[in-house]
């Protein structure tokens, strides 16, 4: 019995989803009715008055009724059709209302970016406060992870992801590329002593989290250590902090590091040339006002830097 029922409520709602008439026709109804005249309700949709004319007149064949009737100048609209127009009215209010919801969360709703973690610390958040400066209006929230991130609705709506140029994957924008170098500090290194990937075994390494980035660089220049290296291994983002402190030496974005490998408070030691690329991965199917302003100023950044290394 159920069953009956629900199937008998399905067709009663279907066959409703037929006889409803197009959203345009049943707004040029409504904007006639409210304003008493076509040539007020045409300048209020911002159509012609013809257009409106036309609308009005399908709705009324797809009803089977006359709808409007002119009086002089005017029209007039009596019984079932001023109660569909006042219901009309208060349908489209309460859609707007809601729409006016949705756009409000949208606006509210931080801007949501996962990174790199040593991308967000060592590269993005000193940049943070000039963004924060020109748009104190965009809440922004990072996610520094090392893991990939999907992209969903009402979710992340920016990722940035590393690859080296061995790994490009298709489809990605890239945003910033750099130098790949191992670095430490010299408390730790030799600052004169010339270092080749073979040499480089012995000392300690500090690489990240989830990763095994260390020995994949070993293997890419051929270097095969004779026993297991001395590798400590922790978060992206205490990594550098431990690096400046001695405690090992690591392979990281030569962008990151310009002021201190300047000052001398890190040295190089080993480069890939234009090795490294961290790229934007965004949403396929909408992308949210604030994050593209977000995504414009990220983008400058980047120009800047690509500016200064050239």
């Amino acid at each position: 019995m159920r069953l009956k029922n629900n199937s008998k409520a399905l067709e009663n709602l279907l066959y409703g989803m037929e006889r409803l008439s197009p959203l345009n026709s049943l707004r040029a109804f409504s904007a006639v009715a409210q304003c008493g005249n076509y040539t007020q309700a045409a300048s209020r949709l911002n159509v012609t008055q013809a257009a409106v004319s036309q609308q009005v007149k399908a709705l009324e064949l797809r009803l089977g009724m006359k709808l409007v009737s002119r009086v002089g100048r005017s029209i007039e609209l009596t019984g079932s059709r001023a109660l569909l127009a006042r219901e009309l009215e208060t349908g489209f209010e309460i859609i707007g209302r809601g729409i006016e919801r949705l756009w409000e969360e949208q606006v509210s709703r931080p801007v949501q970016i996962t990174m790199p973690p040593a991308f967000a610390v060592e590269w993005l958040m000193p940049k943070m406060a000039e963004f924060q400066r020109l748009h104190p209006e965009i809440p922004l929230m990072l996610n520094p992870t090392s893991k990939m991130v999907d992209l969903r609705p009402g979710g992340m709506d920016i990722a940035i992801r590393y690859s080296d140029r061995r790994r490009l994957e298709s489809g990605l924008d890239p945003l910033l590329v750099s130098d790949m170098i191992v670095v430490g500090a010299p408390s730790l290194v030799d600052a004169h002593a010339p270092y080749d990937p073979s040499s480089l075994v012995e000392f300690p390494w500090i690489q990240e989290l989830g990763t095994n980035e260390v020995a994949d660089w070993f293997t890419y220049h051929g270097v095969i250590p004779a026993q297991s290296l001395k590798l400590n291994v922790m978060p992206g983002n205490l990594i550098m902090g431990a690096v400046r402190r001695g405690e090992g030496i690591t392979y990281t974005a030569r962008a990151f590091f310009e002021e201190d490998l300047a000052s001398g408070n890190i040295i190089e030691l080993h480069s890939e040339p234009v090795f490294g690329h961290y790229c934007i991965k965004l949403p396929q199917d909408y992308q949210r006002p604030a994050a593209q302003i977000f995504l414009n100023w990220l983008r400058s950044k980047a120009e800047t830097v690509s500016t200064v290394d050239s």
